[in-house]
């Protein structure tokens, strides 16, 4: 029989990721017999608190000031430590960056096996079976490993949410030692840098994806480009809205032809068949033509709308869920007076 235990990293605050919550539905759909939460951090108490009435038969804890920071040598002695106590024969986490870099390495030392980007999981004559994309998430396979134990990390928005009772009972738990040497705290967090809030344009836990197109710094109406006021009119959406900037990549290699360029934009805004694919509940596209290459990046995205001039744009085909036929100069220059008069 297999025996399940979900890795949870709690933040600094001691509170957890969403994705932790979602790894819970996850692991539900895979267990009859109940599961494990192994938590690890400075405290637990916030994030236990999340976790009441989730249908965990056991809480484990690794807990102190040595496992606060995110470092691989505590955080790889923590994750060993509760799978070995907890004896299980599969291991699921959330698919956060702290996750990624250590529990690989656990896997290596336990002779087990690690596989990432896992989008679902299920029970296939009695077995666990997992889904996964591959090739820039242009591709899925399914399949199921005999090697124990089997250590997943789940990709976030791809479950709902595990929701808590906040009228059970706090759970009990079982705090597990683990000696903390000199050499397993070489590597210091010293402090963290980040551009100011009105600067950020990558906001994961955005609830809407605002994606600009080449056709923003192309040639308007009057026969003349307007980059700077496409920047503008964007980043005042950005900061009203508090969206996530997002970006073709056309738009962010036009560069390298010598034309002029949005300077909020980076590869690091890039979606599609080579840059990220985003788990927005909304997303907005401008000025895109919504083929293929760029279409793949919003395949996780629940409702899509774009606006363009052209009405046989590629999001026009089966693509988008509302396209506006319009302007976006125009169509962003309204929507930021209105959101000017309803700042909330």
């Amino acid at each position: 029989m297999e025996t399940t235990l979900i890795i949870v990293f709690a933040e600094l605050d001691g509170t957890i990721s969403p994705g932790a919550l979602e790894s819970v539905s996850a692991a539900q759909s895979l267990s009859q017999s109940g599961f494990a939460i192994g938590l690890i951090g400075e405290s637990i108490q916030p994030a236990l608190a999340q976790f009441i009435g989730c249908g965990a038969s056991r809480f484990l804890a690794v807990t102190g000031p040595d496992f606060a920071q995110p470092r691989y040598a505590t955080d790889s002695a923590a994750a060993e430590a509760l799978i070995r106590v907890a004896g299980s024969t599969l291991v699921i986490a959330a698919s956060t960056p702290r996750a990624q870099r250590v529990l690989p390495g656990v896997a290596h030392r336990l002779g087990g096996r690690a596989d990432t980007h896992v989008t679902s999981l299920s029970a296939v004559d009695g077995q666990p079976s997992v889904t996964r994309w591959y090739y820039r998430q242009r591709m899925e396979g399914t399949f199921q490993r005999a090697q124990r134990p089997w250590l997943l990390l789940v990709e976030p928005g791809c479950s709902a949410a595990c929701p808590s009772a906040s009228d059970a009972p706090m759970p009990a738990v079982e705090s597990l030692k683990v000696e903390v040497s000199s050499a397993l705290q070489r590597t210091q967090v010293i402090g963290r840098q980040a551009p100011p809030a009105d600067q950020q344009t990558i906001r994961p836990e955005a609830d809407v994806l605002f994606v600009a197109g080449a056709g923003w710094t192309k040639k308007q109406a009057d026969g003349q480009p307007h980059v700077a006021d496409a920047e503008r009119l964007i980043l005042d959406f950005l900061r009203k809205s508090r969206a996530s900037l997002g970006s073709s990549k056309s738009l962010v290699d036009i560069s390298g032809e010598g034309q002029a360029v949005l300077s909020c934009l980076s590869h690091m805004n890039q979606i599609g068949q080579t840059g990220a694919t985003p788990r927005h509940p909304k997303g907005l596209s401008t000025c895109c033509h919504g083929e293929e290459p760029h279409a793949v990046g919003w395949r996780f995205i629940r409702e899509r709308r774009a606006i363009n001039l052209d009405p046989n744009c590629g999001w026009a085909r089966g693509k988008a869920d509302v396209l506006y036929v319009a302007d976006a100069f125009a169509v962003i220059e309204k929507v930021n007076a209105l959101l000017a008069q309803h700042p909330s």
